[in-house]
């Protein structure tokens, strides 16, 4: 016996040893359990204590609650555990990232200016090109104020329209311009009803086109009280007028056409299908060929600002009052900064640079040309946002024309191509719809069709400068045919914002050359060289 307890001895031990670092309760049972095996080993029943039962079941749902409460401790300093172990590792990164961050500053990375790079938010140095154009500029309206004084005179402005208070031929002549009108809707009815043949309407209606370019140009030319203001803005309203009606006979012979080849029904999509209609449509009628042949419908496409005939135009729900007057306080204001504008700081400009062109100095010639290179082109831009924002938008609202893209993001132009496509989208339109595409139906390589339509531009810029100045020199016109070449070259040479550049430099530099030319003309021709 003693032999065994000696072995069994030391077993217990270690199972005490083992279990009791659990805790308090831990060691109680294991005092228990080694009394049991004691009782067990020495082959005895242990001593029944009936009367302690209840007793000892308790102190057994005890110990496996305090099982469960070691277990969960256990968890939570082993979570404790894992925290500090992580804080630890932590901080021991970023002490080695401190250490690398001493030790090395440097990264492999490109300079923000280079192409590489790929930043892009300029927005300063925009904001600083912005400023000194202003600061530039303002130098120059002060010195352009101490050496002229002020020049701007409202009255003169009258004078360039009338040379007579008592006569008003430029007047006179937009109003006659509604016979021609008339014509082309009296023309059109009588070739819907059949009444008159189809060769007979083209007949008539290119008698009428052709007599709207002549009549207006005798009559300028003729009229010793026209003033060239005068002159450029009649034949400007002709002009408009004859892009109009050649769109509205054309328009009017498709539905002809589409009627012919046994249509039911007329669609909108027949006249104009790239437009999509308004939400505010549904207020307006549609109508369908012939009845589209009114007074109502004729002169509401000659006001609306569009150059493109169709028969149902998007319209918009109602007059925004707020928009309207907006674009009326717009037209105004920059009508009298044009004037004041033109007046300070262009024609002194002007008549300063006579005598260099007189002289043929070039040196004095380019540095002139250079000095109205800034006051022409900001006229031009302000022109554009007067006319192409300010004044079609107003005609728009107050008609409820829907269609306001008259322009586009001509200023991003890094071909010349896309410049003259977007800056007058109206023109742009009815060149696609009325000249361009049919000559490509016809046959007609592009380059070709292309080059016709600069040719017919180059026509129109000529006819509206040269006749109300009464001298033919053709600067215009070639100045508008030179895009060709410079078209060609830009697009085949130069991408990018180098294209860009090259547009710009187009626009800033060779517009004066125009207008010097034909200064310069028109002061030797009327007023015997003098300066």
């Amino acid at each position: 016996m003693s032999d065994r307890a000696e072995m069994r001895g030391p077993a217990t031990r270690r199972r005490r040893t083992t279990i009791s670092g659990g805790g308090g309760n831990g060691a109680v049972s294991v005092k228990q359990q080694a009394n049991g095996s004691k009782w067990h080993d020495a082959g005895e029943k242990p001593p029944q204590y009936p009367a302690k039962a209840k007793t000892d079941e308790g102190s057994r749902h005890a110990s496996n609650n305090g099982m469960v409460d070691r277990q969960m401790g256990v968890s939570g300093q082993q979570q404790q555990q894992q925290q500090q172990l992580t804080n630890t590792t932590r901080k021991q990164r970023s002490v080695a990232e401190d250490i690398n961050d001493r030790l090395s500053c440097h990264v492999l990375q490109e300079s923000l200016l280079s192409s590489a790079s790929g930043y892009s938010n300029y927005r300063g140095i925009l904001n600083w090109c912005v400023v000194m154009l202003v600061l530039s500029n303002a130098r120059l309206f002060l010195e352009n104020i101490i050496k002229y004084g002020i020049l701007v005179d409202p009255i003169q402005v009258v004078s360039l329209f009338l040379k007579d208070p008592y006569s008003w031929p430029a007047a006179c002549l937009i109003i006659v311009s509604n016979v021609f009108i008339l014509a082309a809707l009296y023309t059109e009815r009588r070739l819907a009803v059949g009444t008159i043949s189809e060769m007979t309407g083209l007949i008539l209606h290119i008698f009428s086109l052709t007599s709207m370019l002549i009549f207006p140009a005798f009559t300028v030319l003729t009229v010793t009280s026209m003033t060239p203001v005068g002159g450029v803005l009649s034949l400007g309203v002709y002009t408009v007028l004859f892009l109009k009606l050649y769109s509205y006979q054309d328009t009017n012979r498709w539905c002809r056409e589409i009627r012919h080849a046994k249509a039911k029904r007329l669609t909108r999509s027949y006249s104009c299908p790239s437009v999509a209609q308004s939400n505010g449509s549904a207020v307006h009628s549609h109508v369908s060929y012939p009845g589209n042949l009114t007074h109502r419908d004729m002169y509401y496409f000659v006001f609306a600002p569009t150059l493109c005939y169709q028969l149902n135009f998007p319209r918009s729900s109602r007059i925004r009052k707020r928009f309207l007057m907006r674009r009326l306080f717009e037209m105004l204001f920059f009508m009298q900064l044009l004037v004041g504008l033109i007046q300070q700081w262009m024609v002194p400009t002007i008549q300063n640079s006579m005598k260099p062109f007189q002289e043929m100095d070039f040196s004095r010639m380019v540095e002139r040309l250079l000095k109205l290179a800034v006051p022409n082109h900001l006229i031009w831009l302000i022109f554009f946002y007067w006319f192409f924002h300010s004044s079609m938008n107003f005609v728009a609202e107050l008609l409820q024309f829907g269609d306001r893209e008259f322009y586009k993001d001509w200023w991003n132009s890094e071909t010349v191509t896309y410049f003259w496509a977007n800056w007058n989208i109206p023109v742009h339109k009815w060149c696609l719809r009325h000249f361009y595409k049919p000559m490509l139906k016809k046959g007609t390589n592009k380059f070709l069709a292309q080059t016709a339509v600069f040719l017919v531009s180059a026509f129109f810029h000529e006819y509206l400068v040269s006749v109300p100045l009464k001298m033919f020199r053709l600067w215009a016109f070639m100045g508008m045919m030179a895009q060709v070449p410079l078209a060609w070259f830009v697009s085949r040479f130069l991408n990018g914002n180098y294209g860009n550049a090259a547009v710009w430099m187009s626009l800033i530099i060779g517009q004066p050359v125009a207008v010097l030319m034909y200064v310069h003309d028109y002061y030797v021709i009327h007023y015997g060289g003098a300066t």
